[in-house]
């Protein structure tokens, strides 16, 4: 008899078995059907994952997916978190299992998913002996640390042990890694990934393991052993020919990520999949027996600053946005759209199990004219004493800093002026002579030069952000940030005297502690306090800002920046606090003063501007 995964016997407390069978996925002895859909703990705030969990399983599914992120778990080199807020990997793999969801973890150690670096830890790049994502030894060795690291965490939640993990992913869409990186041999790629296999194996995965490639790609991205499974395929019979060829003849068969919307950058259109089109396609995957998990059921948010950054072919970056929208079918802040009920009604007709009714959304509140009472002048910030003095740029790596600020400085005897040309800027730069602004560098758009006139005895300014590693792509290997090549002035390279400030921002600043002061066109940080009766979600609007980062309650909720699409940014009820809040932003243009802020109970993700 063919069933779907029924919710009462993932929570039951007896060991169940879930393996694969003549083709078949098969659990606790009946062959099955996986419908599954992603969501990314590390981009849900702790307190709400039951509530989008649940809302996966008032969908009609019966599985949760989910990506675990390296570079979120250990936070400096050899310090690991597994137990705060939203690094608690177990209690989410609980809550699933309380819930009746079986899980489908994907643990790279590479992950892409538009994160930062794609889960790798920025300081890996300090080793030039290691090199990422192949068959070298130094890598290797820090994976095998990572895999052991996580598998102390879950190996007693796999099925296997009682628990409700039923499959783990081998590294993550290795196939298109090897289109892309045709330098180095077939048999090195495929070395590459079996030993991140048997890493698995050897900390004790004990459940079936599976890759995840475009069907196009699997004699690169497949692993022996593991069990193929096929992204983004909409076409069932090729599906099902591919699987075939590299799973001796016979599925199960598998699209490991549907998509039922799509990732989004900064100064781009916001993409969106229709309701029709993502319910049209799931029915063609029922009807053919095709397992699926859609990426993403609920995208999230990229808080601080885990969002990445992708490049094409006419894009030197592409930095991913703060919301994960993704046009999912539970949105950014939990809520039913369109399409989730077109699926919902699909799943309904075609499962043996109880759907439940859909759960209430999270309250949303309006705050009305948040005021910014305090202004401090961002080089207040700056201790002459805590800079590093170099001969050449020093790009954030050397640094020691992964995410954030830093400003570049340099003083010149004699006059200069002319074209400056920083042809390295990684990401964003705003321009300063003697603390007057003068004009950014804009890696996204290709605006590497200004004309500059700097006084004898002048002080040149630059302060870069990074707007997040690549995550995707051949070039996750090449991934400085900072000014990462020399700068000119009038066609000569300025070389010597430079000095280097860092300004993580990796917490929130403490306005009480620091000076009032303002100057016009210079970074500013804003902060303010506001009192609620009632808290719940809402959206601050950014549109009228420049660009920055907002802190509430010391969470850094992510980027704004007015070139859109989103002009919002979620603030989860859960954040807030009844009584005092306190908010700071940091404001990196401050082309007009600020005063106030408010929270709207509508996204503003849509509207795009010219950068």
């Amino acid at each position: 008899m063919l069933l779907s995964i029924t919710s009462c016997s993932v929570k039951s407390s007896q060991k169940h078995t879930f393996s694969i069978e003549n083709g078949s996925f098969v659990y606790d002895g009946d062959t099955i059907h996986i419908y599954s859909g992603e969501m990314h703990f590390a981009r849900i705030p702790e307190p709400y994952w039951r509530h989008r969990i649940q809302m996966a399983k008032s969908m009609g599914l019966n599985a949760i997916a989910t990506y675990v992120f390296w570079n979120y778990h250990e936070t400096a080199p050899g310090k690991w978190d597994w137990e705060t807020g939203n690094h608690n990997i177990r209690k989410f793999i609980r809550i699933c299992q309380e819930e009746g969801m079986h899980v489908i973890l994907r643990p790279g150690p590479y992950c892409c998913a538009e994160w930062d670096f794609g889960g790798y830890p920025w300081w890996l790049q300090k080793n030039e002996e290691l090199v990422l994502r192949t068959d070298n030894k130094p890598f290797l060795d820090s994976c095998n640390v990572y895999i052991n690291q996580l598998m102390n965490q879950i190996r007693d939640l796999q099925v296997t042990h009682g628990g409700p993990i039923i499959m783990i992913q081998v590294e993550n869409e290795f196939g298109s890694y090897v289109a892309q990186r045709k330098d180095i041999p077939i048999e090195t790629h495929h070395k590459y990934s079996a030993a991140i296999k048997q890493q698995l194996l050897d900390a004790g995965a004990d459940v079936n393991l599976f890759t995840s490639d475009g069907s196009w790609l699997f004699e690169g991205g497949h692993v022996e052993g593991a069990f193929p499974t096929a992204n983004g395929e909409s076409n069932v019979e090729r599906l099902k020919d591919t699987v075939n060829k590299y799973h001796g003849g016979q599925g199960p068969y598998m699209v490991a990520e549907f998509y039922p919307g799509w990732l989004d950058h900064w100064n781009e259109p916001f993409n969106k999949v229709t309701a029709e089109e993502v319910a049209s396609q799931t029915k063609k995957y029922i009807d053919g027996g095709v397992s699926f998990n859609f990426y993403m059921v609920h995208g999230g948010t990229n808080f601080g600053f885990w969002s990445g950054a992708n490049y094409g072919n006419s894009k030197d970056i592409q930095p991913d946005l703060t919301s994960y929208d993704y046009d999912a079918p539970i949105s950014e802040a939990g809520w039913p759209t369109p399409k989730y009920f077109a699926v919902r009604d699909i799943l309904k007709r075609s499962v043996d199990y109880e759907v439940p009714q859909v759960p209430d959304s999270i309250p949303v509140i309006e705050i009305k004219n948040i005021e910014l009472s305090k202004t401090v002048d961002i080089f207040s910030l700056i201790d002459d004493c805590k800079f590093i003095e170099s001969d050449s740029l020093l790009t954030f790596a050397e640094l020691n800093q992964g995410s954030g600020y830093v400003l570049y400085r340099r003083s010149f005897g004699e006059a200069v002026k002319g074209l400056m040309e920083v042809p390295g800027v990684a990401d964003f730069g705003v321009v300063y002579v003697n603390g007057r602004k003068v004009g950014s560098l804009n890696r996204l758009t290709g605006k590497d030069s200004l004309m500059i006139d700097i006084p004898s005895g002048g002080v040149l300014d630059i302060l870069v952000e990074n707007f997040g590693h690549i995550n995707y792509g051949a070039r996750i290997t090449k991934n400085e940030k900072g000014i990462i090549e020399p700068i000119s002035i009038a066609g000569k390279e300025v070389s010597g005297g430079w000095k280097m400030h860092n300004l993580p921002m990796a917490e929130m600043p403490d306005m009480g502690s620091l000076p009032e002061g303002y100057v016009d066109g210079r970074a500013v940080l804003y902060g303010g306090s506001f009192k609620l009766d009632t808290v719940g979600d809402t959206f601050l609007n950014m549109e009228d800002w420049g660009k920055g980062i907002v802190f509430v309650n010391g969470i850094n909720l992510g980027r704004y920046w007015k070139v859109g699409p989103q002009q919002t940014l979620y603030l989860p009820g859960c954040f807030l606090r009844k009584g005092d809040n306190q908010i700071v932003v940091f404001e990196q243009l401050n082309d007009v003063r600020q005063s106030a802020v408010s929270g709207i109970k509508v996204p503003v993700l849509e509207k795009l501007k010219s950068a």
